[in-house]
């Protein structure tokens, strides 16, 4: 028997849409007047707007069809030879959306709110030049896709406990059950603290290995990691075996192997600033498991000889924290919101601090190198000497190797 926690109908959960296809259609432009010379009015434009509070559930839930057609221009006529044009239509989406059509090219992105893309032109009014005779709008299908979907993302193997700690940690109802598998679609909880502060947690499904080759969730659980902007590594103290017939992992092996599927998927995801969480402490030898997790962190070479040699990842991974919890009994979380909260603020602090140093110094010439050795930004620079530039959101960069005098 199945013992199951909180289980939520098909229309309570996997509310989370995280990109949507739409139909887009210009409008078409308005018949010309020959024998007055009258030009017809352009056809409508179809835009793609950011609003706050707007998300993609919403436009689904408005919109079922998913069609957008702007308005036709008016013909010319005796009281108007010019034709007005037709009437706008605008797909209000949430910021943070990348605009592509079907064949994966970027037509936009919306970052801030009032920010436009057009996606759908008008067709041109009939004139002189096509014998009076109007166009048709642009046709088109296009992608919304939502490029950060939290500011934590939950990574970790199918019963890590990842569900019951978004539960603890906010007021998010994930699907809870003691078998694997039971998140497949992202579930966002909100983490509130004293100040009214509030950071967005994602619990994404579940990993399993071979996802950088598209097993399991793969690709789409990947994905979703790549849009947030730091990672919750989620590991059982007591280590993890995903079926009968597949090894078992003690926490270390899968803290190593959650580290390289990562780095497979995409070399650089494990350089995104993380927190390891060490769950069910409440558990029999949890103290004596996670102090040999924690010896084992220390010396990750002196212990890889534990995974497949293609299974160890390339680059240690420094946590920023690492925190013991038990997601059932509450044991611990107060701490980790504690830390959650100082690893975001240091990002934000250090995102201000480059902004600050820029501000002072305009006319520095920075040569930036990324792991390629490709030269990222040029700027004029009058001293000598090192600057770093933090950039917690961008970490293909690796150095800042100069700053010289020039003349």
């Amino acid at each position: 028997v199945v013992h199951c926690v909180d289980v939520l109908t098909d229309s309570q959960y996997g509310n989370f849409v995280d990109n949507l296809r739409l139909y887009v259609r210009g409008g078409s432009g308005g018949m010309g007047l020959p024998r007055l010379g009258g030009q017809g009015g352009k056809g409508g434009d179809v835009w793609v707007v950011a609003q706050k509070e707007m998300t993609l559930k919403r436009v689904k839930d408005k919109y079922p069809q998913k069609r957008f057609i702007a308005g036709v221009g008016t013909n010319s006529s005796v009281r108007a030879l010019r034709g007005q044009k037709g009437e706008d239509q605008e797909v209000l989406a949430p910021p943070g959306i990348t605009v592509t059509n079907d064949d994966g090219k970027v037509l936009g992105e919306l970052n801030t709110e009032g920010d436009r893309v057009l996606v759908a032109r008008g067709g041109q009014g009939g004139s002189y030049h096509s014998e009076f005779l109007p166009s048709k709008g642009q046709t088109r299908q296009i992608r919304l896709d939502l490029k950060l979907i939290a500011d934590l993302g939950l990574v970790g193997f199918p019963n890590a406990g990842k569900s019951s700690l978004l539960t603890a940690l906010s007021h998010a109802k994930p699907q809870i059950a003691s078998y694997a598998f039971t998140t497949l679609r992202p579930e966002i909880g909100k983490v509130m603290y004293e100040d009214h502060k509030q950071i967005s947690v994602a619990d994404l499904p579940g990993l399993i290995e071979g996802a950088h080759m598209n097993r399991g969730m793969g690709h789409q659980f990947l994905k979703h990691v790549e849009r947030t902007r730091q990672l919750l590594f989620v590991v059982d103290v007591c280590g993890f075996q995903l079926a009968s017939k597949t090894p078992f992992r003690s926490a270390f092996e899968a803290v190593q192997l959650l580290i390289k599927e990562l780095e497979l998927y995409k070399e650089d995801l494990p350089c995104k600033p993380a927190v390891l969480v060490v769950n069910k402490m409440d558990l029999p030898d949890a103290e004596d498991k996670l102090t040999e997790l924690q010896e084992q962190l220390l010396n990750p070479h002196e212990f890889s000889h534990l995974l497949p040699d293609d299974m160890v990842p390339k680059n240690n991974m420094v946590f920023r924290h690492v925190v013991p919890i038990s997601a059932a009994t509450g044991f611990g979380i107060a701490h980790l919101k504690t830390c959650i909260r100082q690893s975001l603020d240091k990002d934000a602090s250090m995102d201000d601090s480059s902004t600050f140093i820029l501000a002072l110094h305009p006319c520095l010439r920075l040569s930036m190198e990324n792991t390629d050795g490709d030269d990222v930004t040029h700027s004029h620079n009058p001293g000598k000497g090192v600057v770093v530039l933090p950039s917690p959101y961008d970490h293909t960069m690796d150095r800042v190797t100069e700053v010289e005098k020039e003349g």
